[in-house]
């Protein structure tokens, strides 16, 4: 289950850029409800992507807009109450990992789901059954 987050240069202090993806790892554990699951934790990954600050925008203006973008199976997350408990728990993560004065309306979080056996690792196309099962 990746999890991509795009920042400008110099909003993420130096550990932040360190700690983002095992603390937004962790509140995806956790809003999933399946903390102290190794099975669930070791499927979810991810990237961060530090840009040129003139490179990030939002409504067509330049602005430090710091970007979580979870991808995962159609059955992660799959109600609104655990959505929405993402999204706090990202936007907090962001705003304890980002220089003093970042705005929290400069965080967006999107969540993006995969089809039933639209996703895999290793080569093995993990279906929702399959998924369920090896977490259970």
């Amino acid at each position: 289950m990746p999890i991509t987050v795009t920042a400008p240069r110099g909003v993420l202090t130096p550990a932040g850029e360190r700690e983002i993806l095992p603390r937004l790892t962790a509140a995806l554990v956790a809003a999933s409800g399946l903390t102290g699951n190794p099975a669930f934790t070791a499927m979810v990954g991810g990237t961060v992507h530090v840009l040129a600050p003139e490179h990030v925008y939002a409504g067509g203006t330049n602005r430090p807009v710091v970007m979580v973008e979870l991808k995962l199976p159609d059955i992660g997350l799959a109600d609104p109450a655990a959505r929405a408990e993402f999204i706090r728990a990202a936007t907090d993560v962001v705003e304890r990992l980002s220089v003093p004065g970042h705005d929290p309306e400069d965080t967006w979080v999107n969540i993006l789901n995969a089809r039933d056996g639209a996703w895999g690792i290793g080569g093995r196309v993990l279906t929702n059954e399959a998924i369920a099962a090896g977490i259970s």
